[in-house]
């Protein structure tokens, strides 16, 4: 095995093929890319063990029953024809936009698949984000509950870690590198000192994008495999976001305002990030389009207005609960149209209902086919 040490992401596209999956490849073929980040990480024991949080207990106890596991619960072999697009074309993000469609049909379905698997190695590299800071929590937060969950979370984590490099390689054959924004939010997330603003976020930012990335394609693909793996990490996301909301609430509101509202402005930036500068261009400049006339026509498309309005459903009521819809930041959530959504149920009231229902595993899937039949 090769390690390479590295100052930032690479910024090439990895191509696999089917050897890959065939197990040819010995550790001598195998090259590690490590980039080095330091944190000034505070952690603490906790002594007392004692269980004080009922919801966040209850949450715990629903990770230890609804784990599943990507290699036997996962359908790999699902049928997709990959001649087809991976969502409905209605819906693209470029139609309309003139250097697309002068594409032949075939090379349409192409891009269209290379842009899926840029957004989808967006979701692989959060994930891989999500589970280093959910392993800072272990040490840094304050109680044996919330150490406790952030230990499952991190387990959870690594499985979506495993489930979207899978996905990438048996189904588009290719990774992208990590957006720049993106990776600089989960920088400024674990080099943090602060646990609540780690807490902040992942909890409520990251994994909130995650939700809503992650319903957008529900809405949208046409590839079983993967509606049946986002359904499988949104069961997950759903009980890490409840633990962050439920454990912030009142904490937050303790901090002098100061601290609140550096927290607050946190938030509101991480936001605009996600809202705007997560739409990777990589493949727009494969093809020679002009990249910021692209990335125009790809904001006003109507599947990030879907991600868009799912984002902030999701996330503005949670910032509410938890305090941190300041006075200060409310006026620029209402430039960004954000605040309608303020008063929605988000994660505040756990739907705990959804949360124990019957995870969609491969058993499970194939048993209501037979009952439907």
């Amino acid at each position: 095995m090769r390690v390479t040490l590295v100052e930032q992401p690479p910024q090439t596209v990895r191509i696999f093929g089917h050897d890959d999956l065939a197990g040819a490849l010995t550790m001598a073929d195998v090259e590690t890319i490590r980039e080095i980040f330091h944190t000034p990480l505070t952690g603490s024991y906790n002594w007392d063990y004692d269980s004080a949080n009922a919801k966040i207990r209850r949450l715990y106890e629903l990770g230890k029953v609804h784990n599943w596991n990507a290699t036997l619960d996962v359908d790999w072999d699902a049928p997709c024809d990959m001649n087809d697009f991976p969502m409905h074309e209605s819906i693209g993000a470029l139609n309309g936009y003139p250097e697309y469609e002068a594409l032949p049909h075939a090379e349409k379905v192409r891009f269209a698949w290379k842009g899926h698997a840029q957004t989808m190695s967006q979701f692989l590299h959060g994930e891989q984000g999500a589970m280093l800071v959910a392993s800072q929590l272990v040490s840094c937060a304050p109680t044996a509950d919330a150490k406790l969950y952030a230990a499952s979370q991190t387990f959870d984590e690594a499985r979506h870690v495993e489930v979207f490099n899978g996905y990438l390689r048996r189904r588009c054959g290719m990774i992208y590198p990590v957006n720049k924004n993106l990776k600089a939010l989960i920088d400024k997330v674990l080099a943090d000192e602060r646990w609540d603003l780690k807490f902040i976020g992942m909890q409520l930012i990251i994994e909130g994008l995650a939700l809503a990335a992650f319903g957008t394609q529900v809405r949208t693909t046409k590839d079983p495999l993967l509606k049946q793996i986002v359904e499988l990490v949104m069961r997950d996301e759903g009980r890490h976001v409840a633990f962050g909301v439920n454990y912030l609430e009142d904490w937050v509101k303790a901090l002098p305002q100061d601290e609140i509202e550096d927290r607050a402005e946190f938030a509101y930036q991480a936001c605009v990030i996600m809202r705007d500068r997560l739409f990777g261009m990589d493949v727009m400049r494969e093809y020679g389009f002009d990249v910021e006339a692209a990335r125009k026509h790809i904001l006003d498309s109507v599947v990030i207005a879907m991600f868009r309005e799912l984002l902030f459903e999701r996330i503005m009521p949670n910032l509410k609960r938890v305090g941190l819809l300041t006075e200060r930041v409310r006026p620029k959530y209402d430039a960004l149209g954000a605040l309608k959504y303020e008063d929605l149920s988000g994660d505040v009231l756990i739907d705990w209902g959804q949360l124990e229902r019957p995870l969609p595993t491969k058993e499970n899937l194939a048993a209501a086919r037979i009952a439907a039949e």
